[in-house]
C-alpha cells in the first residue's frame, strides 16, 4: 500500500503494550482453557504444553512436514521463522498462533480429533444466555417500528454485537462492563445509501451473539429489497477463538428458527434464503491468511468489486482492511482503503491499536479522558464507509 510508507508495522515486543499482552497473557490463558474444554489424549496435551512453552520462551518454527498447508505457511513465514514470537508483526504472530493451536489438537490430522472445533463449547455457550434471549425477544417490538428505523437499529445491533468477542472476554477484559459505549465515527447514512438492491458482501467476524445480529441485518436487507443477494464470508476453519465458520452460521440460523416471534420468522427466512441462493456462505482460504486485504488474491478481489458494498465486521477485519500499522487516528478512512476494489464499510468496536478516520477534536477528547485506553477497551465503536 503506497500510503503505508512511514507507518510502522505493529509488533508485540514492547512490554505492557496491548499486542504484548495478547501474546504474553491472552494466548497462554486460551491454551489452558482449550485444554480443559476437551478430554484430549496425552498426545494433544503434550503438544499444547509445548506450544505454551514455545510461545513464551522459544522461536517461531515451521509447521510439521505432514501439515497440508506447510508450503503456504513457509511462504508467509519465511521472514519470521527463527525469530521470537514477539518480534514478528503482531497480525502475523496472532494468526500463526491459532494455526499452531489447531495443529496441536489434531484438527487437520487423520484421527478422531480431525475437524473438531476447539472453540465450539465457548461459541455455543454464547447462544444460550439470558442476554441472548432478551435480544431476540426485543425483535418483537422492533417489528412494529417503521422500516427505516428497523434498519438503523439492526445496523447498530450488528455493530455493537462485536462486544461479544470471546477472545476479548477470555482475557478478562469484557468491554461490556468497562464504561459507557461511544460511537467515535458514524458514516451510517453513507453506508445505508450503498444498499442498492444488488449484491451485499458481509465479511463476518465472530460467531454466537455477534453473528446473530449480522444475520438479522442481512435478513432485513433481503426482505425489503435493499439487497438482492448476500454473500457472507466466514473462516474456512476455527480461528481467533470466536471467528465464525460455516458450522457456526448453521448453528445461528437454527437457533433463530427455533425461537418464538419475530426472531423465529427471521430464522426461517434466512434458512430459505440459503437454500434458494439469495444468501451464500463463502469460506475463502484468504480469510485465514496473516495478511492485509491489500494482498488479496484476484478471485476475491473480483468478488468484492462486483458488490454494491462490502461490510467488514469486527476488529481483525478492520486491521486487515486498514493494515496493521501505527497510523495517525486522523488519517482519512479513504486513504488506507483506496486499494479496495469497490465500496467498503467497517463496523467495528475498538479492541486494538489501529484506528483511522477520526476528526481531531474527537481524538483529542478521547486522549484527554482515557489516554490511549480508548483504542483497546471495547467500549468505543465506529461505522466507516467510502464509495
Amino acid at each position: 500500500m503506497s500510503d503505508a510508507e512511514g507507518a510502522p508495522v505493529i509488533l508485540s515486543n514492547a512490554p505492557c503494550s496491548f499486542p504484548w499482552s495478547v501474546l504474553a497473557e491472552r494466548h497462554p490463558a486460551l491454551i489452558r482453557k482449550v485444554r480443559n474444554a476437551f478430554p484430549y489424549a496425552p498426545e494433544q496435551q503434550r503438544a499444547l504444553d509445548a506450544l505454551l512453552k514455545n510461545c513464551a520462551e522459544g522461536v517461531i518454527e515451521p509447521l510439521g512436514a505432514q501439515a497440508q498447508d506447510r508450503e503456504q505457511w513457509e511462504v508467509w513465514g519465511r521472514e519470521h521463522f527463527g525469530r521470537s514470537w514477539f518480534d514478528a508483526p503482531f497480525l502475523w504472530s496472532e494468526s500463526y498462533f491459532y494455526r499452531q493451536l489447531l495443529e496441536s489438537v489434531g484438527y487437520f490430522a487423520p484421527g478422531p480429533w480431525r475437524g473438531i472445533d476447539p472453540f465450539r463449547p465457548f461459541k455455543l455457550a454464547e447462544l444460550d444466555t439470558p442476554e441472548a434471549d432478551g435480544e431476540l425477544a426485543a425483535l418483537d417490538d422492533l417489528a412494529h417500528q417503521p422500516v427505516e428505523d428497523q434498519e438503523l437499529a439492526l445496523l447498530h445491533g450488528s455493530l455493537w454485537g462485536n462486544r461479544a468477542d470471546l477472545g476479548f472476554r477470555l482475557a478478562g477484559a469484557d468491554g461490556e462492563t468497562a464504561g459507557s459505549p461511544q460511537l467515535v465515527a458514524d458514516d451510517s447514512e453513507l453506508l445505508r445509501s450503498l444498499f442498492a438492491g444488488g449484491t451485499l458482501c458481509v465479511v463476518a467476524d465472530n460467531a454466537g451473539r455477534e453473528l446473530i445480529p449480522d444475520l438479522l441485518l442481512i435478513d432485513h436487507l433481503l426482505r425489503h429489497g435493499r439487497a438482492g443477494r448476500a454473500v457472507l464470508h466466514v473462516k474456512p476453519y476455527p480461528y481467533y477463538v470466536s471467528d465464525a465458520t460455516t458450522a457456526d452460521v448453521v448453528d445461528a440460523v437454527r437457533h433463530l428458527a427455533a425461537a418464538k416471534g419475530a426472531a423465529g420468522e427471521s430464522g426461517h427466512r434466512l434458512w430459505s434464503a440459503m437454500t434458494d441462493g439469495r444468501l451464500t456462505v463463502r469460506a475463502h482460504p484468504f480469510s485465514c491468511a496473516p495478511l492485509p486485504y491489500a494482498d488479496m488474491p484476484d478471485d476475491l478481489r473480483a468478488e468484492f468489486a462486483g458488490a454494491d458494498v462490502t461490510i467488514m465486521k469486527g476488529d481483525l477485519n478492520y486491521r486487515r482492511l486498514i493494515g496493521d500499522r501505527f497510523r495517525p487516528a486522523t488519517t482519512p478512512f479513504a486513504t488506507p482503503t483506496a486499494y479496495f476494489p469497490g465500496p467498503v464499510a467497517a463496523l467495528r468496536t475498538l479492541k486494538s491499536d489501529v484506528t483511522v478516520g477520526l476528526d481531531a477534536r474527537t481524538e483529542a477528547a478521547l486522549v484527554a479522558a482515557e489516554e490511549q485506553r480508548w483504542r483497546t477497551s471495547g467500549t468505543h465503536a465506529l461505522i466507516q464507509a467510502r464509495r
